[in-house]
């Protein structure tokens, strides 16, 4: 298996870990620890962690799509890794730094494996 397509389905499956995190899991013991969280702030958050969960299934979907296209869906590879990639960054400029290596170096790192070496 390529580079690329381990490193797209390993950014996939985090994209959908995060969903389940946020959609089902935000407000149990799990959830709240893994953010921080008091009962309090989980319960007042929830829908909104459900919204960015979704999302993160949307970007989850996307590159799985891309890998069933083979070789012609490198461009939306690209498309989905780069939408990560930027996420994952402001994420970790407004929320927590640790975002930048779980979320947005992966993408990076398949990104860097789409790029054309000559």
């Amino acid at each position: 298996m390529p580079w690329s397509a381990l490193l797209i389905g390993l950014v996939a499956a985090l994209h959908l870990f995060f969903l389940v995190l946020e959609m089902l899991l935000w407000d149990t013991p799990f959830g709240r620890r893994v953010f921080g969280l008091s009962r309090e702030q989980a319960a007042q958050t929830k829908v909104l962690a459900m919204n960015q969960g979704l999302y993160n299934g949307f970007l989850a979907a996307g590159l799985i799509w891309s890998l069933t296209l083979g070789p012609s869906g490198k461009s939306i590879s690209v498309f989905f890794l780069a939408c990560v990639f930027v996420a994952g960054v402001f994420g970790a400029l407004t929320v927590n730094r640790r975002i930048l290596l779980v979320q947005a170096l992966p993408a990076l790192l398949g990104l860097l494996t789409l790029l054309p070496l000559s």
